[in-house]
């Protein structure tokens, strides 16, 4: 009875559900003031501006205009998606996040990795469409088929007789006149 009441309270965690709102829990702050909490575990808000895929199915969701000069975003790595959902439709969101705050080339961000780690509105994003291609167009590769190699094994050649030589009748070498 005590083990499943852990696991129903593990399962509850790692959705969010008791994350959602904490009674005494401090409040967010704003995305711009990111950076002044790197290495901590906070919440962070802010309105999403757009959704961007990267490189490697790799998802940024910005706070700004322009990625390069935004203090703060969050990251969505391709295994997460199915965990967290169609991140597409935080675009034009007002956001919460909670996470460890991180330094990536000199920008404070936070991974997110699953669903649990929004709150309010935003933890109610659709699952990803079945047909919903991480990597863009034209990088994708399932790979070749190819035959496997055969070892090769290689003998030793005998070092053919020099081309000046005469042999007599018995099969000796025998002297040039």
């Amino acid at each position: 009875m005590m083990r499943q009441v852990f696991l129903v309270a593990y399962w509850l965690v790692w959705i969010g559900l008791p994350a959602q709102v904490e009674a005494g829990s401090p409040p967010c702050v704003p995305f711009s003031e990111a950076g002044k909490y790197i290495g901590s575990h906070k919440c962070v808000s802010g309105k999403v501006v757009h959704v961007e895929a990267g490189d490697k199915g790799v998802h940024f969701v910005d706070f700004c205009e322009d990625h390069a000069h935004c203090p703060f975003s969050v990251v969505v790595f391709a295994g997460d998606l199915r965990h967290v959902g169609d991140i597409r439709d935080l675009a034009g969101r007002e956001i919460q996040i909670h996470g460890d705050i991180r330094e990536y080339d000199g920008h404070a961000e936070i991974i997110l990795e699953r669903v649990g780690q929004l709150q309010g509105e935003a933890a109610r994003i659709p699952p990803l469409p079945k047909d919903y291609d991480v990597e863009p167009r034209g990088h994708y590769s399932a790979g070749k088929f190819s035959k496997p190699k055969r070892t090769t094994t290689y003998k030793k050649k005998k070092a053919p007789p020099p081309a000046n030589v005469i042999w007599d009748s018995q099969g000796q070498e025998a002297e040039p006149d």
